[in-house]
């Protein structure tokens, strides 16, 4: 007899943690909506509140902290920029065609592909402005909501965590993986709303569906693996 919600625990580890991940994401964002909607009936009194607490008080140009914490701030939005998370994704495509995994290479560029152009969408959709109460320490070029950067990190980084991550025999070299890409995530969103180019709950916004897509497409890949071995043995 088959165990109740068995295709769920047979879900490996870095599909639990990233769903866990998301969860304490929609949490954190449906807080941020309740708090904000008590007091003026808006998400503007929490994203306000926030931007400002990273400025010194009477002026918005300079963010809170020594010098070179504004200058680190700067060096690590790289990581969310579409640049970088290109060439992240071409080396570890590189990587699983040494390795002669070119299923897994392909179906991890259409998952990327597919969720920036997922976002790309939204922010044509929603079509926020930027925030406009601080200086913005950083260029910008495109809509606020949601931000690209945590977004896209999400994807990108999430996503081939839980691809490397199924390469990976030891348990803990998947968690490590993991881990490392929801870090990564986590610090680049940050350095939006340090920098004042994006609201929190863009942010926010950004992380949850990348972090979505990413469950999503790690879900997917166990149903294709599972049928691929089915169909092998068949």
């Amino acid at each position: 007899m088959r165990r109740p919600f068995h295709s769920l625990s047979n879900h490996r580890i870095e599909s639990r943690v990233l769903l866990l991940f998301v969860v304490l994401l929609a949490g954190v964002m449906i807080l941020a909506k309740a708090a904000s909607e008590i007091t003026e009936g808006d998400t503007i009194a929490f994203d306000r509140a926030v931007v400002l607490a990273l400025r010194f008080p009477g002026d918005p140009s300079t963010p809170i902290g020594p010098q070179w914490l504004t200058e680190a701030m700067i060096d690590l939005t790289a990581l969310g920029s579409v640049s970088v998370l290109t060439l992240i994704t071409c080396l570890a495509t590189g990587y699983l065609l040494v390795e002669r995994k070119p299923a897994t290479a392909g179906y991890m560029l259409a998952a990327v592909g597919g969720g920036a152009l997922a976002g790309t969408l939204l922010k044509t959709i929603y079509a926020r402005a930027r925030p406009d109460i601080v200086t913005h320490l950083v260029g910008t070029h495109s809509a606020s909501f949601p931000s690209a950067h945590a977004m896209n990190s999400a994807i990108v980084y999430l996503t081939l965590a839980v691809l490397l991550a199924r390469t990976a025999r030891r348990r803990w070299v998947r968690i490590y993986l993991i881990s490392a890409a929801i870090t990564l995530t986590v610090l680049v969103g940050f350095t939006r709303i340090y920098l004042g180019v994006h609201w929190p709950t863009d942010v926010l916004a950004g992380w949850i569906v990348g972090g979505l897509w990413a469950v999503a497409c790690s879900l997917a890949a166990k149903q294709l693996q599972a049928r691929m071995s089915i169909e092998g043995s068949g």
